[in-house]
């Protein structure tokens, strides 16, 4: 007797990034560079840290399982209401609540055919149709994916800024395809994902909370695995329509989030200086690695976030490779459809000068 559903069997898991200690083993070397997932190269803000080792001392109790704290914090800062929000074990589980909660084999999820995979997967684990809209310029476009709405759609899914190409959305985009939904009749979830939304700068780019307050069906995300530098923590919110999610309250495990992974995320968001350096990193070390690529004559897409996508002109992957002996580690993008594309997090001056000098070694032996 086979057990498991018949789109499980078809179903791909997720490939994460590749970590540090097996890059350590594989290679037997001592010292890694991972820019590969993201991350915030400065590490967690140290009132975090203190905050987080002071409560490990409750670990035998467990954890507030509706977060009150965190909660309360939470509202305070986009104005809203309590039940507006859930908390999840990284925003993964939140974009999979939500398909668990709302998505039947009948149903349609549209989703930009460049942007995080998640999305997708959330569609083929509930067996449901998912329609992948191409993009334009690297960017979601948006006006298709209104336009592809019917009465089978559930939920659209924005990722803004986009990973992984680190485009954005601007706030006209975003109105216009609201305009779209109405003038069609259709009101599905719109599911805009910002995790990387602390690094935008640009002026037109638009918050979810605004169209949440204009009264549309609509959950935005954040995650504390970026800016915040908790991504080993794991803890992530939603911010949407109250009976949105009550719904997936409903289905949200029992203790999802842990104390210290609470405790942590209010010290973080209390640190408003390490924010800043994080911040701060980002755009000065973003124009150095711009230069270089310039310099080595390699197209880049123009990032709205951490990270960039660079066209290496040769396979990803074994660029990737290359620079894995050197104790680097990227992430190729072929998984993506970019075949000659990696993605590469902006970290430390240290750690992109060693990162440009592998790659342009690479490129030189290749050529």
């Amino acid at each position: 007797m086979i057990l498991a559903r018949k789109n499980i069997k078809k179903f791909q898991p997720y490939v994460p990034g590749k970590p540090m200690e097996e890059v350590k083993r594989e290679y037997k070397i001592k010292t890694v560079i991972k820019l590969a997932s993201n991350e915030n190269p400065l590490g967690p803000s140290p009132d975090a840290v203190r905050a987080a080792s002071k409560i490990l001392k409750y670990s035998h109790i467990y954890p507030d399982g509706y977060c009150f704290a965190l909660r309360k914090k939470i509202a305070e800062l986009y104005s809203v209401s309590g039940n507006q929000i859930i908390f999840g074990n990284g925003t993964d589980e939140i974009i999979e609540l939500a398909g668990k909660a709302f998505l039947n084999s009948s149903d349609d999820i549209i989703v930009s055919k460049h942007a995080f995979i998640r999305y997708k997967m959330a569609g083929d684990l509930m067996g449901c149709k998912v329609i992948q809209i191409p993009m334009k310029g690297y960017t979601h476009n948006l006006a298709v994916m209104a336009s592809a709405v019917t009465k089978r759609t559930k939920i659209v899914f924005i990722t803004n800024p986009n990973n992984p190409t680190g485009t954005y959305n601007s706030k006209s985009e975003l109105d216009k395809y609201f305009r779209i939904l109405a003038a069609g009749g259709y009101d599905p979830l719109t599911f805009i994902d910002e995790a990387y939304a602390e690094y935008v700068a640009e002026k037109d780019y638009p918050l979810g909370l605004e169209y949440l307050n204009k009264g549309r069906r609509v959950i935005f995300t954040r995650t504390f695995s970026k800016m915040y530098g908790l991504a080993g923590l794991r803890i992530g919110y939603g911010v949407g329509n109250s009976d949105i999610i009550e719904d997936i309250e409903r289905i949200r495990p029992p203790f999802n989030v842990s104390t210290v992974a609470q405790t942590a995320a209010i010290a973080a968001l209390g640190d408003k200086k390490h924010f800043q350096r994080s911040r701060s990193l980002v755009i000065k070390q973003k124009e150095y690695l711009c230069s270089a690529f310039d310099r080595l004559g390699l197209e880049y897409v123009k990032t709205s976030a951490n990270f960039i996508l660079v066209n290496v002109g040769m396979s990803g992957n074994d660029v990737f490779k290359g620079l894995l002996k050197k104790g680097i580690i990227v992430r190729p993008m072929a998984e993506y459809g970019y075949i000659n594309f990696i993605r590469v997090t902006i970290g430390t001056e240290a750690q992109n000068k060693k990162f440009i000098r592998e790659i342009e070694r690479i490129l030189k032996s290749s050529s």
